[in-house]
């Protein structure tokens, strides 16, 4: 090991660290990173072959009230693998020991340039999970990701509204400081500030479930049901094939498996053809020209395979790209190497796109949601 580089076995842990310290976040944990490197300080100084153990350290660390308890707890047994330590009441020093280990310095760590816990692989292991394509996956690996999936939280792009509220920056309010001067006999002493509030901007998902796209169709709906969870109120959930069908309230089922198996049941033209231009404007004569993809964040989750007219396509597309605030097309194919958009659907929807993105993986819904927030 040179001067400057760590033993192989630091960087395991750091690694692992790091990623469930990511999972955290998106699962609603404000893992910031005065935490996480709290939560580094500890493990240094505990056995990381025992899982309790890191358990215990990040639970002290990580967490920063009652309500991450929860999210904590079902974000490590996603993460590592099976099922999180039972949360008890330690035995005589235990909590308040690893409590000190978080404020010390770094430590040794553990056995230095030695093999890698069965916990860090695993935790590796989820981590290249989080990167492969979802249609290559084997059956185990597809449930260990619905477990993460189940820990996406999207959040909600924001609008600013007509209301204001009070706030020490922002334009100034002239009836609040004349008030206020009247009651300080006249003279004016302080200015008083209002800002606009914000407020949550809509979100219209339209999910391709034709043939093609059945490989991706189960990945996009748990995204979709993420994505309505975090914000049943401003979002709306809508599956294309050779017919538009609404499956919103189907997804505001809490558990992901039953919202999928609803859903599944309300869609009767499950992995047929695409008739994407011809779906898509019913769905804007039917609800997107009523108000529904007005100011919206629409997005199109579909590999651009269309069996209808790519002239109507494009004309629905610049139609709807005039209705909504921002246009998002998700393409799975775009994550392979080499990919171009070349099928007909696509060369006619992209002109009328504001984002194109990747929609094969984990990590390339983590980017998805980031690009929603800050569409």
């Amino acid at each position: 090991m040179g001067d400057n580089g760590a033993a192989p076995g630091t960087r395991d842990v750091v690694t692992t660290v790091l990623g469930f310290a990511r999972t955290l976040r998106h699962a609603g944990v404000a893992a910031s990173p005065d935490r996480v490197e709290a939560m580094l300080d500890a493990v240094g100084h505990l056995d990381v072959l025992d899982p309790s153990a890191v358990y215990w350290a990040g639970r002290l660390t990580l967490c920063g009230s009652p309500d991450d308890l929860d999210r904590y707890d079902a974000a490590f047994a996603a993460y590592f693998g099976g099922e999180a330590p039972r949360p008890r009441r330690a035995s005589g020093a235990e909590q308040p020991r690893v409590a000190q280990t978080a404020s010390l310095g770094t430590g040794e760590g553990s056995e230095e340039g030695g093999e890698p816990s069965d916990l860090a692989t695993r935790a590796s292991g989820e981590e290249v999970l989080r990167h492969r394509d979802v249609a290559e996956l084997t059956l185990p690996e597809r449930e260990q990701l619905r477990r993460l999936f189940a820990l996406l939280v999207p959040a909600a792009p924001m609008r600013a509204s007509r209301r204001r509220s009070p706030s020490a920056h922002g334009s100034i309010h002239r009836a609040r400081t004349v008030r206020r001067a009247l009651r300080d006999g006249g003279e004016i002493t302080r200015l008083a500030h209002h800002r606009a509030r914000p407020r949550p901007r809509k979100v219209v998902l339209l999910v391709d479930v034709s043939g093609s796209m059945s490989p991706y169709a189960d990945a996009l709906l748990r995204f979709a049901h993420a994505a309505v969870r975090a914000r049943p109120a401003s979002t709306e959930v809508f599956t294309i094939g050779t017919r538009l069908t609404r499956v919103t309230r189907e997804l505001r089922l809490r558990d992901p498996d039953r919202a999928l198996a609803a859903s599944g049941s309300a869609i009767p033209d499950w992995s047929g053809g695409t008739r994407i231009g011809e779906v898509l404007k019913a769905f804007l004569d039917r609800w997107g020209q009523r108000g529904t993809a007005r100011g919206a964040v629409v997005v199109v989750c579909s590999d651009g395979w269309e069996r209808g007219g790519a002239d109507l396509l494009a004309e629905q597309m610049a139609r709807l790209q005039r209705l909504a605030h921002a246009v998002v097309w998700v393409n799975p194919h775009k994550g392979r190497d080499g990919y171009e958009p070349l099928t007909a659907g696509m060369v006619a929807a992209l002109p009328s796109v504001d984002h194109f993105v990747a929609g094969h993986s984990l990590a390339a819904f983590e980017e998805l949601a980031g690009v929603m927030t800050r569409a």
